[in-house]
């Protein structure tokens, strides 16, 4: 890399420090400061500036938490912020200053969270986030669906991971049969951003995903500098079909503290989802959504087929 950018790095990484797994790493182009892949992961002198608007908590989860560990904000659903570990340090992510030694640890410190979502019949589907939480063990994993799939009004399991993206090798039989190894239905919502992150490895491990039965979607970012072109966004989608993955959505970023230089105004947005809408068939199309606090859905910011 360049040597200016050496320094910066550093700075900007001792409070959320670099982390890229091996397998992504081999996907960026060496010594290129624009490549897409490298932009998501360096750290820069812009996460240091103190931007207005862009808070350490933008999108509310302290107010929607009701007991360790458990977030809800929406009818119908429970999130579970399973772990605080990642496969990778996301420049945007937005929890990148969320307090998860608040979550709760071994399986044991789960039960209240399960008690409440057992006393609540009007949920019927349980949202395993994170952190990440394939970045836990199989066996954790499977005890943890089987303790969910025992509440009878929850009918769906959704995974929200970026584990098959930045390590393919991480989907293998054993985790297949922890997340099927109930009866809910499981849906996997996975985390890629540009068409260069699906190489042949993810390849297939999305396939063994989509040959057990598992329901595959994928949520994106609009980031400047990364997917803020229609081509790419549409290799993305196209990509992404082929692999037996729905685009779901694409999100505006997240007013999250160190991100703002990833900031595309929303009306280029729009204008990037009408693009799509003449290049692609209406389905690869993504959702463009924002995240308000509060409201009682993702905000919708272009309408799609």
């Amino acid at each position: 890399m360049p040597a200016d950018l050496i320094a910066p790095a550093r700075r900007a990484a001792a409070d959320f420090p670099l982390f890229v797994p091996e397998p992504y790493l081999s996907r960026i182009r060496r010594g290129d400061p624009a490549d897409p892949l490298l932009r998501q992961v360096l750290p820069l002198d812009a996460e240091l500036d103190d931007v207005a608007g862009y808070s350490t908590d933008p999108v509310d989860d302290a107010a929607a938490k009701t007991t360790a560990g458990l977030l809800q904000k929406y009818a119908g659903r429970a999130l579970l912020i399973t772990t605080g570990a990642c496969a990778i340090h996301c420049r945007y992510c937005f929890r990148r200053h969320y307090p998860y030694s608040e979550s709760p640890g071994g399986i044991e410190a789960w039960t209240p969270a399960l008690a409440e979502i057992a006393a609540d019949a009007s949920l019927d589907e349980v949202i395993l986030s994170g952190g990440d939480p394939l970045t836990l063990s199989d066996g954790f994993l499977a005890e943890l669906a089987a303790r969910i799939g025992a509440i009878p009004h929850i009918r769906r399991l959704r995974v929200h991971t970026r584990l098959p993206i930045v390590i393919p090798q991480r989907v293998t039989a054993e985790l297949i049969a922890a997340l099927r190894g109930t009866r809910l239905a499981t849906i996997v919502v996975v985390h890629a951003n540009h068409p260069q992150e699906l190489d042949a490895t993810v390849a297939t491990a999305l396939a063994q995903l989509a040959d057990a039965g598992i329901v595959l979607l994928n949520q994106a970012v609009l980031l400047r500098g990364v997917n803020d072109n229609a081509a790419a966004l549409a290799e993305l989608s196209r990509t992404l079909v082929n692999h037996r993955v729905m685009p779901y959505y694409l999100h505006q970023l997240d007013p999250v503290a160190g991100a703002a230089h990833f900031h595309v105004p929303v009306e280029r947005g729009r204008e990037l989802v009408q693009e799509l809408l003449s290049m692609l068939p209406g389905y690869a199309v993504p959702r463009y959504v924002r995240e308000i606090p509060g409201a009682l859905s993702k905000t919708t910011l272009a309408e799609c087929p």
